[in-house]
């Protein structure tokens, strides 16, 4: 299957279950694949055939920075859901970090992989 990326997105946003997590944006770095069928697209050339994986950034984005869920588990299971409702979507794995949230390390974060249920 083919996939379309989006790397490294950077959002600013409320997640964590500590009080100053609840008070203060921090950074969440989210990785997407979407699943899907390019084939038609790489013959047309029409974004009609395509995901268009900037206005699905920019849906992710904006759901991000003001979504508040307690744990990376949560937004993960979230995105992937709006990446499920794309049209010609299958499937997806998504990646959400936080970066710097624990000691000594660069990120800590949980990767999901969901696929339509038909």
């Amino acid at each position: 299957m083919d996939k379309v990326l989006i790397n490294d997105l950077l959002v600013r946003g409320i997640i964590g279950i500590n009080p100053e997590e609840r008070t203060h944006p921090q950074d969440i770095l989210i990785n997407i694949a979407l699943y899907t069928n390019t084939q038609n697209a790489g013959v047309s050339d029409d974004i009609a055939d395509c995901v268009n994986y900037s206005t699905f950034a920019k849906k992710v984005f904006a759901y991000t920075e003001n979504a508040k869920r307690l744990t990376v588990e949560a937004l993960a299971a979230d995105i992937a859901q709006m990446c499920l409702g794309e049209k010609g979507v299958s499937g997806a794995r998504v990646r959400v970090e936080k970066p710097g949230a624990v000691r000594f390390t660069r990120s800590v974060g949980v990767e999901i992989e969901r696929g339509r249920v038909e």
